[in-house]
C-alpha cells in the first residue's frame, strides 16, 4: 500500500468519524443551541419558558450520554432534577434567592457532567465521531460552568464585572457572563466586559490555565488519529 492511499483511507475515517452520532453528538447540539438562542430566550414569561425548557433538556440529556455506575447515574440524574426543579420554581415565583439556589446547582450538575465527558474522552480506545463530539461538549460546558461561578461572584461581591453593575433582574446580564466566559477559555479577550476586583481576576486566570490545559490535553488525546505509517 502507497503513503498516497494510506492517507487517503486516514482521511475517510476521520471525515467518517466527524459526521457520526451518538449520545454526546445530541449534547453537543444542545449546547450550540443553548448559545444561539440564549439572547432571544430572555425577555417575558414564554421565552423565558423555552429557555428553561433548553436548560432543563441540556443537564437531563447530560446525565445519560455518558456510561457510568448505577451510584454514579442517580447521583448525577438526583443532581439534575434538583436543578431543573429549582429552575422552574424560581421560574413561576420569579424569587431571586431560589434562582441563585438553582444557578449553583446547575452548575455542580454541568460539572459533574463535565467530569464525566472529559473521562469518557480520555478513555482508551478507539477515537470515534462521539468523542469527537464529546471533546466540543465538553469544552462549551467547561465554558458555561465558569459563567455560573461568576454569576455566583457578582452576587456576592457586586461590583466583581464590569464595567457597569450587573444587575440579574435584567434580561442579557447572565449571557454577559457567559460571552465573557468563552472569551477568556479562549484566551480572546475582547475587553468589553473585564473583571474589577482581585478575587474576580484570580478566578479568571484560573479559567484561562483550564482552557490551554483542557485544549493541549485533547489535542494529545486527539494525536492518535494520525499514526505514523511506514512506506513498504
Amino acid at each position: 500500500m502507497t503513503e498516497q492511499q494510506n492517507r487517503s483511507d486516514l482521511d475517510d475515517d476521520l471525515a467518517q468519524m466527524v459526521i457520526g452520532l451518538g449520545p454526546c453528538t445530541y449534547l453537543l447540539l444542545l449546547l450550540l443551541g443553548l448559545v444561539l438562542l440564549f439572547p432571544f430566550l430572555e425577555g417575558g414569561i414564554y421565552a423565558r419558558t423555552l429557555l428553561g425548557i433548553l436548560f432543563s433538556i441540556v443537564l437531563l440529556v447530560g446525565t445519560f450520554a455518558i456510561k457510568q455506575t448505577r451510584r454514579g447515574f442517580i447521583f448525577k440524574l438526583g443532581l439534575a432534577l434538583l436543578g431543573v426543579g429549582l429552575q422552574w420554581a424560581a421560574l413561576w415565583t420569579e424569587s431571586l434567592a431560589i434562582l441563585h439556589v438553582a444557578g449553583m446547582t446547575y452548575a455542580a450538575s454541568l460539572a459533574v457532567s463535565f467530569s464525566g465527558v472529559f473521562r469518557y474522552i480520555l478513555k482508551r480506545g478507539p477515537i470515534t465521531a462521539d468523542k469527537l463530539h464529546g471533546a466540543l461538549a465538553g469544552y462549551i460546558m467547561l465554558a458555561i460552568v465558569w459563567s455560573f461561578v461568576y454569576a455566583m461572584v457578582e452576587i456576592v461581591a457586586a461590583g466583581s464585572f464590569g464595567p457597569g453593575q450587573l444587575d440579574f433582574r435584567e434580561p442579557g446580564t447572565f449571557f454577559k457572563l457567559i460571552y465573557f466566559s468563552f472569551t477568556t477559555l479562549t484566551t480572546t479577550g475582547y475587553g468589553d466586559v473585564l473583571p474589577l476586583t482581585n478575587h474576580a481576576r484570580s478566578l479568571v486566570m484560573i479559567e484561562e490555565f483550564s482552557g490551554v490545559f483542557y485544549v493541549s490535553v485533547v489535542i494529545a488525546r486527539l494525536a492518535g488519529l494520525y499514526p505514523s505509517t511506514q512506506v513498504q
